[in-house]
């Protein structure tokens, strides 16, 4: 899937559940028993990257267990140095990032890291030969230059205001990775970094497996063996948790719920940027009908979905920005209206039918609606969505899929899609709805295209002024309300039953993508066994 982001997608999202097992189980899915051992830890989650290879995307935001970056997020997603000492220099005009590197390190190979990695990491992953999806995430970058074997220079084109936060990004070892293809090579399932831990098998489809890395330069992990188990269907996750399997898992509301009253486990709640929505494509004679956007935008009822489908874990999404967060812009809440959702449909020529189905010029108000296999979350989306749409005389037939029957599709299909970056808008909007990326894999999925949005992308994405990228934002969500593009449903919070044996547990705001760098286990590095 040329342009899924590490979501795996779609896709981002940095959503699933895990499960692991020995080759001795016999339990669905696969996998091996759950560790029973205080330095060991299994958990399942729904979706595995694509590659291990950051030159190709994966661990793109940070904690990718295998990797580090030059800064790190912390608990409250404050930056943090990691193979940096400090926190970058800054020029007065905002186009030059200093940083200075931490000495010492090595990869888990044994050879040593320094400046040169740096530049051949963020030159690699811009080459336009290079197939990383997220490249457009480092535009702003001109040139990145080594100053002696402790110091990188990166001189930008334009004030990127976030760009601190894209040096999360991994980095590779020149000495491995520029000698073998950057798209094909062994590097992508066979990797090597400088992170708390070194990968020790990856059984696709069914499970990643990792050593702690006893030179660590951050102190060995007192978790030494840490297997993610990769379980798509949410029902065998919770079974797999129950019986001992695993020690974690990434749940929905109703499966977590269940593990209330058992006192040998704790549920940990995430807040995330995590929505749901439904693409509506511009290729399709009637989902890309501004009418039948717009209808479909007040006839969904967001508040029920949270209520019945999340159970109050969330809610209501009326853009990539969550309600709460100082980007969101106050007044583009969209109520439950199906009189007014039937209006617009009747202004436009769209009149039911004798089976209460809308039609115009020969054309019946039907489309339909994919969403992931195993997926319930998806699955209840879809399911609420095409109720809710029938009601306005719009008929969707939500179907199920696996990713390789739901990409072909896309251009014309719906799809219940995620999507969400915490941080800084421009992460996640400019790839959601940049009309140059229409149709670009899982980018702009409904070949979405707006010239005022375009302009509120760029003009956001180029200045340093928060006023005018607060300005450019408002700009981009009012517009959403004119035109939608994509119905979005809500926004989720992410919920984690894990075996209460360890401290040092914590969560951080998640992205969509939620597995391999996100969960509780996102610092397992720093658990320690309780007495």
């Amino acid at each position: 899937m040329t342009a899924r982001s590490i979501r795996a997608a779609a896709a981002a999202v940095l959503a699933g559940a895990l499960a692991v097992g020995t080759a001795a189980c016999s339990n669905p899915g696969g996998g091996a028993a759950g560790s029973g051992k205080k330095d060991s830890a299994v958990v399942g989650i729904a979706y595995e990257p694509e590659t291990l290879s950051p030159l190709l995307g994966y661990g793109k935001d940070g904690n990718s267990k295998l990797f580090d970056g030059l800064l790190t997020f912390d608990a409250d997603m404050r930056l943090r140095p990691a193979l940096a000492t400090a926190l970058p220099e800054v020029s007065a005009d905002r186009l030059t990032y200093t940083y200075k590197l931490r000495q010492g390190v090595k990869f888990s190979d044994g050879k040593p890291f320094s400046a040169k990695d740096v530049v051949f990491t963020y030159t690699k992953i811009l080459d336009p030969k290079t197939n990383n999806p997220s490249k457009g995430e480092l535009d702003a970058v001109k040139s990145v230059e080594a100053k002696g074997d402790d110091t990188v220079v990166f001189t930008l084109k334009y004030p990127y205001a976030p760009f601190a936060e894209r040096t999360v990004l991994p980095v590779v070892p020149e000495h491995v990775a520029a000698q073998q293809d950057v798209n094909s090579g062994a590097f992508s399932s066979a990797p090597v970094g400088t992170g708390p831990y070194t990968l020790t098998k990856w059984s696709k489809g069914e499970k990643i497996t990792f050593s702690a890395n006893p030179s660590y330069w951050g102190g060995a992990p007192a978790v030494k063996k840490f297997t993610m188990a990769i379980i798509k269907d949410d029902d065998v996750r919770a079974t797999r948790l129950r019986v001992g399997d695993l020690d974690g898992a990434i749940l929905p509301p109703n499966l977590a719920k269940t593990f209330k009253d058992d006192k040998g486990k704790k549920t940990y709640a995430a807040k995330t940027y995590d929505y749901r929505n439904v693409t509506l494509p511009t290729g399709n004679k009637v989902a890309g009908d501004t009418a039948v956007r717009q209808a479909l935008d007040l006839a969904v009822d967001r508040r029920a979905m949270v209520d019945r489908i999340l159970e109050g874990a969330g809610k209501p999404a009326y853009g990539p920005v969550p309600t709460g967060s100082p980007w969101f812009a106050a007044g583009t809440e969209r109520a439950h209206d199906l009189g007014k959702a039937q209006k617009f449909l009747d202004d436009a020529g769209w009149k039911p039918g004798a089976d209460g189905i809308r039609e115009k010029d020969g054309v019946k108000a039907a489309f339909p609606l994919w969403y992931l296999s195993g997926d319930k979350l998806r699955q209840d989306h879809a399911l609420a969505f095409a109720s809710d749409a029938k009601k306005a005389g719009i008929a969707v037939t939500a179907q199920a899929g696996t990713w390789e029957v739901i990409e072909p599709r896309m251009k014309q299909d719906a799809v219940l899609a995620g999507g969400g970056s915490p941080g800084d808008p421009d992460f996640d909007q400019y790839n959601l709805l940049k009309s140059s990326l229409a149709g670009d894999g899982f980018n702009n999925m409904a070949s979405y295209a707006n010239d005022t949005v375009d302009k509120a992308l760029d003009d956001a994405r180029k200045s340093g002024d928060q006023a005018v990228r607060k300005t450019a934002y408002d700009t981009i969500q009012r517009e959403l309300v004119k035109n939608p593009g994509y119905t979005f449903l809500t926004h989720i919070d992410h919920l984690y039953v894990v075996n209460d044996k360890w401290k040092g547990l914590s969560t951080q705001v998640e992205p969509h993508d939620h597995g391999l760098a996100s969960g509780p286990w996102w610092d397992v590095e720093k658990w320690t066994p309780k007495k």
